[in-house]
């Protein structure tokens, strides 16, 4: 009992926090970048316990955090694109350090550096890519619903998941990697997910959140639904990549920092995968 009630207080406050921090792009961008450092931070060092292993955890984190500052400041046209240029170094020093480290196993360790990035800091700098958004007259503006609506999507995801898999769950999604999924789960998640993109879908056509700073998307009720299916597919499937690392490393939980639901890695592993599929997702709307 002591455990759940921990559990649910972190986890009240958890949601509290992200969804408060998107009513401003400044609480947005520092809480994010906080979250990418320690996310990276947490990664190295447990990929740093591994036997010829020797990555620099501080130019990894510091390289992370920059990333995210710098995508930000580009995607709202606060500074030009020159503002990659120290992130390039950075990467160029991590492949040059390998020569003076003496380590035993330097591929391994530029292998783990750059996937710190992969992993984490480029799809966590995705967010501000769909918060910012140009105007029909070109003005670039900050707008919160199509980043939160990311999280709000996982949320419902795992919530849908969850009471659907506990009840009905009989087939093993990926029992390999985690034999707690169900495809009773994910389908029960997905269709939660279809209601809640459907009422998202009234919300922003009748600008029912304009009072908190956002403006309409122009998402049809269709697309708004096919942004929360993409959302649970890559959302479950960035599930199972950490629940793979984890097992690969044979830890349980990624760290103990939010009580009774482990680390970072494990509160941000889904976004990781379902941030950049709906980047990818938004564009090709516009595209096509």
């Amino acid at each position: 009992m002591k455990q759940l009630i921990t559990r649910t207080i972190t986890g009240v406050l958890f949601v509290a926090i992200v969804l408060t921090c998107f009513l401003r792009p400044m609480s947005m961008t520092l809480l994010f970048a906080l979250v990418t450092g320690m996310t990276v931070w947490e990664f190295t060092g447990l990929v740093n316990d591994r036997e010829s292993v020797q990555i620099n955890r501080f130019i990894c984190t510091a390289a992370g955090v920059f990333l995210f500052f710098a995508v930000t400041g580009f995607c709202s046209e606060l500074t030009p694109s020159s503002v990659f240029i120290p992130y390039l170094v950075t990467v160029v020093y991590l492949f040059v350090s390998g020569l003076f480290t003496q380590s035993d196993d330097p591929v391994n360790d530029w292998a783990y550096s750059m996937m710190s990035q992969m992993y984490i800091a480029l799809p966590l700098a995705c967010l501000p890519v769909l918060a910012f958004r140009a105007t029909p007259t070109g003005e670039v503006t900050y707008n919160m619903l199509l980043p939160v609506s990311v999280f709000i999507f996982l949320w419902a995801n795992d919530t849908g998941a969850y009471c659907t898999g506990s009840l009905l769950g009989r087939h093993k999604l990926f029992p390999r990697v985690s034999p707690g999924k169900s495809w009773e789960g994910s389908i029960g998640g997905g269709i939660l997910v279809i209601i809640v993109a459907a009422l998202m879908a009234w919300a922003d056509e009748s600008h029912a959140f304009e009072s908190l700073g956002a403006t309409e998307t122009g998402l049809s009720t269709p697309e708004w639904i096919g942004l929360g299916l993409t959302i649970v597919v890559f959302g479950t499937l960035g599930d199972l990549v950490e629940s793979l690392f984890k097992r690969t490393l044979g830890i349980k939980d990624s760290g103990k920092i939010l009580p009774g639901h482990g680390g970072m890695l494990d509160r941000f592993d889904s976004s990781l995968m379902a941030i950049p599929a709906a980047v990818v997702y938004i564009y090709t709307l516009t595209v096509v």
